[in-house]
């Protein structure tokens, strides 16, 4: 698959999905294969740590968390930003047209040829829940625009799912440097709210780790790995 010169569409849920998932391949598209990246997150990414949501209480956290996501932005080199605000871990709460809706603005705006998104099997509900709105705002038509569509792992939610059939299998890898790992783990260090600990997976040395394990793989020496779900020649 080639990857030069594409428009490419990045949908998650969470501030730091972005970094987690595709940091490493974000910065090496941009910076070496001349790709145009707009990423989309559609969750808020906090308040769920509160018994009820509560978005008063949580505004300066809030303040802070997309301050990191515009300081994220500057390390891995992407070009344009879309934030949304849907509750956190409350997806299965929001009628999925309601985000449908919200993907295909977003994808009829940018006009993207490949969509990354999360594995549809994540343990984490928003993840699923982005999923399946990427899936269905992107219904293969005749006059659909988008011709690939590729899930991505996202440490400390991929990993941590536990139900038949729907492990995350990659098809298809990406070789990554040690400058696009170092972007990744600098851009992650950004988080300040959701950066943790050795050997908590999205840790820095984690992030090193998995990138490594990705690599072996395939004989390289890091890698990030993904799972094709739809690519139209």
């Amino acid at each position: 698959m080639k990857l030069q010169n594409k428009r490419i569409l990045v949908v998650v849920a969470h501030p730091d999905d972005e970094i987690l998932g595709v940091g490493g391949s974000i910065n090496q598209l941009v910076t070496e294969h001349n790709c145009y990246v707009r990423i989309v997150i559609l969750g808020e990414g906090l308040t769920s740590r509160s018994d009820q949501r509560d978005t008063e209480k949580w505004q300066q956290e809030l303040e802070i968390h997309r301050a990191n996501i515009k300081a994220a932005q500057k390390i891995l080199g992407y070009q344009e930003l879309s934030i949304h605000n849907i509750a956190d871990n409350r997806f299965d709460s929001v009628d999925l047209l309601d985000i449908v809706k919200i993907v295909e603005k977003e994808k009829n705006l940018f006009k993207p040829e490949i969509i990354l998104t999360h594995h549809y099997g994540d343990l984490n509900i928003d993840h699923q829940r982005t999923f399946e709105a990427v899936i269905t705002a992107t219904r293969p038509l005749k006059e659909e625009l988008v011709k690939t569509i590729i899930t991505f792992e996202t440490p400390s939610a991929t990993e941590w799912n536990y139900k038949p059939k729907t492990d995350f299998i990659p098809n298809f890898w990406l070789e990554i440097n040690e400058q696009n790992l170092k972007a990744k783990q600098d851009a992650m260090d950004c988080y300040e709210f959701e950066s943790r600990d050795f050997p908590h997976p999205r840790s820095k040395k984690a992030l090193k780790v998995l990138a490594q394990k990705r690599g072996m793989d395939v004989g390289l020496e890091l890698a990030e790995a993904f799972c094709i779900i739809r690519h139209v020649i």
